[in-house]
């Protein structure tokens, strides 16, 4: 008995010795990121090898909202920066670690080689287009300044009849690739991807007048636990990130150098 007992304490100690496991990243991504976030991930192992990342994308408003919930994401990375700002706002992430990582562009695409998409949003007047895909205005960011583009081109009311709505920017490129739609309002970045790219002809919609489309992400009060989450968010300004989010098609907005990784 005594001779078990030594064991069990032998176990014990060894159990009580051994480094804690870290716990997996948890991110929400938007789905305008859906091309290059396996990147980024990767790159980041490359500074954090032992690190373990789960990711999920989607619309950056249903994340929002799931968040604001309890959802355990430990980071956000948002298509805009209102949607961290009210996380932020309602307690529900650090607003301390709220840094602006990416700009995107939309952009009027069409696999259709008989639309002429150089004539940019006025081609949507044309009476052979039914069918124009864009992202839900109500909940993905590029939805919204695809809406704001149409008001300010006199375009909304006129194309209300023909709108295949997205559940977010990469669904309302797959309407547009798939046939549901003959042209799409749809991220830069998403034509940029491997899947897309070649594929069609599409031309930037001007910006004049739009809000930019600004991305940030955040560390959220599930993640103020998990230090992997603010080293992640910190790494989105490194010149390693930034260099794969160029290449996707995103502009990197002007912030303070990145501090090094501790």
């Amino acid at each position: 008995m005594k001779h078990m007992k030594k064991i069990v304490v032998l176990l014990l100690a060894s159990m009580l010795s051994l480094p804690a496991l870290a716990a997996p990243l948890l991110l929400a991504a938007a789905a305008d990121l859906s091309y290059c976030i396996d990147d980024i991930a990767a790159a980041f192992r490359k500074e954090v090898p032992d690190a373990e990342i789960k990711i999920s994308t989607g619309a950056s408003g249903n994340f929002f909202a799931q968040i604001r919930n309890g959802a355990p994401f430990d980071a956000f990375l948002s298509a805009d920066v209102d949607y961290p700002s009210q996380l932020a706002r309602l307690g529900a992430a650090d607003g301390s670690t709220l840094t602006r990582y990416a700009v995107g562009r939309i952009a009027i695409w069409s696999p259709d080689p008989k639309l002429d998409v150089d004539k940019g949003l006025a081609l949507l007047r044309d009476p052979r287009i039914t069918r124009v895909a864009i992202a839900n205005p109500a909940t993905a960011p590029y939805g919204r300044a695809a809406k704001s583009a149409l008001e300010r081109d006199g375009l909304w009311e006129a194309v209300q009849a023909k709108l295949v709505i997205g559940e977010n920017i990469s669904q309302t490129s797959q309407f547009v690739q798939t046939g549901n739609a003959q042209v799409g309002l749809v991220s830069l970045a998403s034509l940029r991807s491997p899947r897309l790219a070649g594929v069609g002809r599409y031309a930037l919609v001007p910006d004049t007048g739009l809000a930019p489309i600004e991305q940030a992400a955040i560390v959220t009060k599930h993640g103020a636990d998990n230090p992997l989450a603010a080293r992640f968010v910190r790494f989105l300004g490194s010149p390693a990130a930034r260099a794969i989010l160029e290449r996707n098609g995103f502009s990197i907005p002007a912030q303070p150098a990145p501090q090094p990784l501790r």
